[in-house]
């Protein structure tokens, strides 16, 4: 099977899971934002296609259910990666050189940061204080917690995650 068709296909069945899910909240303006949450644990991310299908559910315009789904950081309208990388670009992170370290990750990864590598393995963000100044700079990955980074550091970290 074609790729693009197997996505087709995936997304299809998240759908139908999402359809199943909506059920439950058939017109119930107040249940948005923990809709979208659930819709997105379904289906990984918001496409247009699960935005419509909520919208109806609840009986609110398209419009509201977009502008609270790019309000909130943490819904995403394109798919995420498996391994989620964030770099801290808090102040003492970023006196420490989280900015170079965020450079590397975006050489070697291909992407820029809000972006996910084309195989669906990476998506890159950078935050504000992490709250472990005294590692800095810092690099999460997905659970995992990186301190004192450089950027010679990054290749060999990215191979943990091949």
């Amino acid at each position: 099977m074609e790729l693009a068709a197997k996505k087709d296909t995936e997304l299809a069945e998240k759908l139908r899971e999402v359809e199943k899910m909506l059920e439950k909240y058939k017109g119930q303006k107040g249940a948005l934002l923990q809709v979208l949450q659930e819709a997105q644990k379904i289906v990984g991310y918001l496409p247009i296609e699960v935005q419509k299908l909520v919208a109806e559910a609840l009986n609110v315009t398209l419009s509201e259910v977009y502008s609270t789904v790019t309000f909130y950081s943490f819904f995403n309208l394109k798919p995420r990666g498996k391994y989620q990388i964030r770099v801290c670009l808090g102040t003492a992170c970023y006196v420490k050189g989280a900015d170079k370290v965020l450079a590397r990750l975006e050489q070697e990864l291909g992407i820029k940061v809000g972006d996910t590598t084309d195989d669906l393995k990476f998506s890159l963000d950078a935050c504000r204080c992490v709250g472990a100044c005294g590692l800095a700079p810092v690099v999460i990955i997905n659970d995992d917690v990186y301190g004192r980074m450089t950027p010679d550091k990054v290749p060999e970290i990215l191979k943990n995650y091949e």
